[in-house]
């Protein structure tokens, strides 16, 4: 049952047909972890918590810096110093206290990735390195766990979900079989970012988040969203399960973590 202050807060969820009572249930009892509280994460992460998620995770082990605040709308100009998590839970808490906010102030490693994926229903990536974004989709696999997988760097970004636990949909590892050679993949300090372009995308991520928590419609699993900013384009291809993929295809030789 809702509360009477939960009634008022999501009545303009309660009132879409495919939402109601039923719907913002779900929404609540959901358990979501947010890897990456930086310009995909800081959206999710408001998203999420203005809808109404029953538990938050938020992991990142960076401190907020003046140059975050182009693009990372969850800190303020008092919060610079301040580890991420930290500010993040605490303008969080402010705007709905009814959500349950876990800090991870951590690098997500092959030590912890289980153990820290482990009491949540769905993993959303906002991280920004290639070691991570892989880490992540192994243990997700291997967890049997949804990951909203969200990437942005200079005027575009990608959105997909990935489920290679089913026999029928890829991974991670289907589109990208190996991280990219150390040094080869630049990061948005090298080649920027426009702050709005990492909010639409972290939006559109938050979004995929809670159509998985609510069941509603139909989610990116099996396919791959390409928005290009300059230019107003969305795009949306399939993505096929590889059978050679050394995580969720025939010739699996990834086991364990």
């Amino acid at each position: 049952m809702l509360s009477d202050e939960e009634l008022d807060r999501y009545a303009r969820h309660l009132v879409l047909r495919e939402v109601g009572g039923t719907g913002q249930a779900r929404i609540r009892a959901a358990k979501v972890l947010m890897v990456g509280a930086g310009g995909l994460g800081s959206p999710v992460a408001l998203y999420l918590a203005a809808a109404g998620i029953g538990r938050l995770g938020l992991v990142d082990d960076d401190a907020v810096s003046l140059s975050n605040l182009q693009r990372q709308i969850l800190f303020r100009t008092a919060d610079v110093g301040r580890a991420k998590v930290e500010a993040g839970a605490e303008a969080l808490n402010a705007l709905n206290p009814g959500v349950r906010i876990d800090c991870h102030h951590m690098r997500v490693t092959s030590a912890n990735v289980m153990e820290l994926i482990a009491p949540y229903d769905i993993v959303a990536d906002g991280s920004d390195n290639f070691a991570t974004r892989f880490l992540l989709n192994d243990a997700c696999f291997l967890a049997g766990k949804p990951l909203v997988s969200a990437a942005v760097t200079e005027f575009e970004g990608q959105l997909a979900t990935y489920k290679g636990y089913d026999p029928a949909l890829p991974c991670y590892r289907c589109l990208f079989p190996e991280p990219p050679p150390p040094g080869t993949a630049p990061n948005c300090s090298e080649t920027g970012v426009l702050g709005a372009a990492a909010g639409v995308m972290g939006s559109l991520q938050a979004l995929e988040v809670l159509k998985e928590a609510a069941g509603l419609g139909t989610g990116l699993f099996g396919k791959i969203l390409i928005y290009k900013a300059l230019s107003t384009e969305f795009h949306t291809a399939r993505l096929a399960k590889d059978p050679g993929c050394a995580l969720c295809g025939n010739r699996r030789t990834i086991t364990a973590l």
